[in-house]
C-alpha cells in the first residue's frame, strides 16, 4: 500500500455501505483514498423496501428498484467486488479475508479504515419443512426474484384458487399480504401476536386486523406455526399450527429480521442487547478508532426512551452512510438517534407510528395519558374525505408528547411526520395545538386530525393533574 494513499474497505454493497463509499469519494480523490467494497450478492444500492411492490406488480421491473448499479459505482473509482463474501475480520492486523463465490478463491485485503454494513438477515424459524421449495423470505432482490419465479410457476399451472400463506404480520407481512391479494391469491396471515402490527398498541392493531379481514384476508392471530407440510413433489402444500392446516401454493416469511453481525461478533467488536453493533454519534464502532458501522447491522439510540434499539429501515441506513462517508472523508457529521417513525400500508389502509407505544412508555418508567380520536383526511363535505384514527400519548403533568399512532385511508400515513418533528423538538401537546399547519378543504379539515388529538391530549393532561 502507498504511504500517501489510504485504503477504505467496505463490507456490504447496499444502502449504508455504498452511501458511505459515494460520500467519501466526493470528499477525497482516488489519489488520496482507495475504496474497496465487497458485496456477496449481484446487486448494489437497491431498495429492499420496494420488493413487496415489485412482487405485487405496482413496480414493473426489478431494475426500477436499483438506485446505482455496480458498473456506475466502478465508474466513480470505487473497486466494487460483487459475488464476494467477507469471511473474517482481523482487527489487530487491519485486514479482511474475502472469498470469491464464483471462483472459490480466498484472499486477504488490508485496510486503513473499515466500514461494516452487513445489513440484517430475515428470521427463518427452525421448523420441519422450512426449506421446502415454495417457502420464501424477502430480504434481497435475489429473494424477490426467487419468489416471483415461484409465483409464475404456480400461476402457470392454474388461474383460480391459488393460495398464499404469510407467516408474520409486521411491516413485511402486511405488505406481502397486499402483494398476494394484488396477484389474485387467497391469502391467510398466521401471526403469533394478538393483533397484527406489533409496532402499534393492540387497540390500533385491531383496526388493522379489521381492515385486512375486510379486504378478504384470513387473519389467524395468537397462533404459532408448527411445521411446513409438503406434497409428493416435495413442494410446500400447507402451513400447520397446533390446531389447523392452511393450504398453500406459496409461503412467505415475514417474521422480522436480526442484525447480520456474526463477523463482528467473531472479531470481538461490541454488540448490544439486540445483537447489533454499538457505535458513537459519528457511527464509529465503540472502542475502535478506524472502524465504522451503519445500516441494519447497528443499534441506534431511541431519543424517546434513551435506550438502544434495532430498527431496520432504509432511511436510517442511507443517513448512516452519509455520516460515515463524511467522517472517513475528512469532514464531520453525526447521527443523533431516532424517534421511531415508520409508515406502511395494506391496499388502501395506511398505518403509521412514531415515538413510544404504551408498553414502551411503561418500560421507560414514564407516567402518561393516552387519547384516541377519529377525524377525516379532508373537510367532511369535500369529496373523498376518509376516516382516520389517531392515538396520542403525552406525559402526565408536563404534557410532553410521547408518541402517535395513525390508522386510516388516503392522507393518513404521512401525517405522522408532523408528530415526528414535534417529538424531535421536545414539544408539549399544548404547544402542538398552536402549530400553523396548512389548511384547505381538499387537504385537511379546519382542525387537522393531529391537532384534534393534541387538543384532546391537553384536556386529558389537565384533567389528570386536577384529579391528582
Amino acid at each position: 500500500m502507498s504511504t500517501t494513499q489510504e485504503r477504505l474497505v467496505i463490507i456490504g454493497g447496499d444502502a449504508a455501505g455504498m452511501s458511505a463509499a459515494s460520500q467519501a469519494r466526493r470528499l477525497r480523490s482516488p489519489d488520496e483514498l482507495e475504496i474497496v467494497a465487497f458485496e456477496r450478492g449481484h446487486f448494489t444500492s437497491y431498495s429492499a423496501c420496494g420488493i413487496p411492490y415489485w412482487v405485487g406488480g405496482a413496480v414493473d421491473e426489478r431494475d426500477d428498484l436499483v438506485a446505482r448499479t455496480p458498473e456506475e459505482h466502478r465508474e466513480r473509482a470505487i473497486d466494487l467486488r460483487t459475488r464476494t463474501e467477507v469471511r473474517r475480520i482481523d482487527v489487530p492486523g487491519r485486514r479482511v479475508l474475502a472469498r470469491d463465490l464464483e471462483a472459490g478463491e480466498e484472499y486477504w485485503t488490508a485496510y486503513d479504515k473499515l466500514v461494516i454494513a452487513t445489513g440484517a438477515r430475515p428470521l427463518r424459524p427452525s421448523l420441519p419443512g422450512i426449506d421446502a421449495p415454495g417457502v420464501h423470505g424477502v430480504q434481497t432482490l435475489g429473494d424477490g426474484q426467487a419468489l416471483i419465479d415461484t409465483l409464475e410457476h404456480t400461476e402457470g399451472r392454474r388461474t383460480e384458487g391459488r393460495r398464499a400463506v404469510v407467516v408474520g404480520a409486521g411491516y413485511i407481512g402486511v405488505e406481502m399480504a397486499e402483494a398476494m391479494i394484488r396477484r389474485g391469491y387467497d391469502v391467510t396471515v398466521v401471526n403469533r401476536g394478538k393483533e397484527p402490527m406489533s409496532t402499534l398498541d393492540p387497540d390500533m392493531g385491531r383496526l388493522v386486523h379489521d381492515a385486512m379481514t375486510g379486504l378478504g384476508i384470513e387473519m389467524v392471530n395468537d397462533t404459532e406455526v408448527t411445521k411446513i407440510l409438503t406434497g409428493n413433489d416435495g413442494r410446500v402444500r400447507a402451513v400447520a399450527t397446533e390446531s389447523a392446516e392452511y393450504p398453500a401454493d406459496v409461503v412467505i416469511l415475514g417474521v422480522g429480521v436480526r442484525p447480520e453481525t456474526e463477523l463482528a461478533r467473531e472479531a470481538g467488536l461490541p454488540l448490544g442487547e439486540h445483537g447489533g453493533l454499538l457505535t458513537d454519534l459519528a457511527m464509529r464502532v465503540r472502542g475502535h478508532e478506524n472502524i465504522w458501522a451503519g445500516g441494519d447491522c447497528v443499534e441506534v439510540l431511541d431519543l424517546m426512551s434513551g435506550r438502544e434499539r434495532h430498527i431496520a429501515l432504509g432511511t436510517h441506513a442511507n443517513k448512516h452512510g452519509q455520516v460515515i462517508g463524511s467522517n472517513v472523508g475528512g469532514s464531520y457529521a453525526t447521527f443523533p438517534g431516532v424517534v421511531g417513525t415508520a409508515v406502511s400500508k395494506v391496499c388502501d389502509l395506511e398505518i403509521a407510528r412514531t415515538g413510544l407505544r404504551e408498553k414502551d412508555a411503561l418500560a421507560a418508567g414514564l407516567r402518561f395519558v393516552s387519547v384516541t380520536i377519529e377525524s377525516t383526511s379532508r373537510a367532511g363535505y369535500y369529496p373523498g374525505a376518509a376516516l382516520m384514527t389517531v392515538k396520542m400519548l403525552a406525559e402526565r403533568r408536563t404534557g410532553k408528547l410521547l408518541g402517535v399512532q395513525i390508522v386510516g385511508r388516503e392522507g393518513a400515513g404521512k401525517r405522522v411526520d408532523v408528530a415526528a418533528v414535534a417529538l424531535t423538538a421536545g414539544m408539549t401537546v399544548e404547544q402542538m395545538t398552536a402549530l400553523d399547519l396548512g389548511y384547505a378543504p381538499p387537504f385537511s379539515p379546519v382542525w387537522d386530525p393531529i391537532l384534534v388529538a393534541a387538543r384532546k391530549a391537553v384536556a386529558a393532561v389537565r384533567a389528570d393533574t386536577a384529579s391528582s
